[in-house]
């Protein structure tokens, strides 16, 4: 039996300040500020945009300009990096507090962060680090993203992550994890096919695998990322979600059988580093969203 939602919805009181622009299908990409000029320009038709939280908790400047001249045109996902809400300490109240102003100044269409942890005491570490799957983890992690979710008066995504390292002490798969999460907080999830992809191949399991007992049916946003090929110290390949290059076409397969079991589902191309030109970003969001109409049109032929 699935639990309750332990949050409550909290309902803006104040007007939207922006278009309420439908996510539903469509296929967009990272916000860069070395694209702003050309996506200014271009005003692509069908596109939605994703911005990393913590890039704009400032007050104001260019940042904020840039994203506010955005969002007047186009849906925005928000992904939260820093929330640490796999981390054995509370949920740092600061952070709660920007993040939950961020939600509230742009009405993001997605709200989403990761299953992971990034602090300790007072150090930050600049990874998303993984975390034992057992019940004691589970329930410091359904409570801090019961946490979250009060805080912004809306369910979050939260993404399930790539991995180099598992524990002994896990008593479940990662899926299960999942699965008792969502059931626990009522979150949403963010699937990243390229992190399962990732972990798959690290961990020697096979992604298809992982994607049959991955609860599909909860997913509100994908994605996608190139991913690098280094060795370990044994000389075994290591993958790592590098978000340096172009999806794979192995990631783009499962990624296909993703969207012909569960629908054309808003899919965001990653690329964070070795920043290509806009032409070359788009072309990868085209191709996901090619994927996106055959499967949509599938869809609607069937309903027919």
């Amino acid at each position: 039996m699935n639990e309750h939602p332990r949050f409550h919805l909290s309902p803006s009181s104040r007007a939207s300040s922006f278009p309420a622009h439908a996510v539903d299908g469509l296929a967009g990409t990272s916000l860069k500020h070395e694209h702003l000029a050309a996506i200014l320009m271009d005003k692509p038709q069908r596109a939605f945009f994703e911005v990393h939280a913590e890039n704009y908790m400032g007050a104001g400047g260019p940042p904020h300009d840039a994203l506010t001249r955005v969002r007047r045109d186009y849906p925005v996902s928000l992904h939260g990096v820093c929330m640490s809400i796999g981390g054995p300490q509370p949920i740092d109240k600061a952070h709660l507090a920007r993040f939950k102003a961020l939600v509230d100044r742009y009405e993001p269409a997605l709200v989403s962060e990761h299953l992971a942890w990034s602090t300790h005491e007072t150090t930050y570490f600049n990874d998303l680090l993984p975390l034992p799957y057992t019940e004691a983890t589970l329930a410091r992690v359904a409570d801090h993203i019961d946490e979250v979710q009060e805080a912004i008066g809306r369910p979050i995504l939260l993404e399930n992550p790539s991995t180099y390292v598992i524990f002994p002490e896990s008593t479940m798969s990662e899926t299960e994890f999942i699965r008792a999460l969502v059931r626990r907080t009522g979150c949403g999830l963010l699937l990243d096919v390229n992190n399962v992809f990732v972990s798959a191949t690290n961990h020697g399991y096979a992604a298809f695998d992982y994607l049959m007992n991955f609860p599909l049916q909860h997913v509100g946003e994908i994605h996608l990322a190139g991913h690098a090929e280094q060795t370990d110290d044994e000389g075994d390949l290591l993958l790592i979600d590098s978000h340096d290059g172009p999806v794979a076409d192995a990631v783009w397969k499962l990624y296909e059988i993703v969207i012909e079991r569960r629908g054309p589902i808003p899919t965001l191309i990653e690329w964070d580093s070795e920043i290509p030109d806009w032409p070359v970003l788009q072309a990868e969001a085209t191709a996901a969203q090619a994927i996106l109409d055959r499967h949509a049109a599938g869809v609607c032929a069937h309903a027919g």
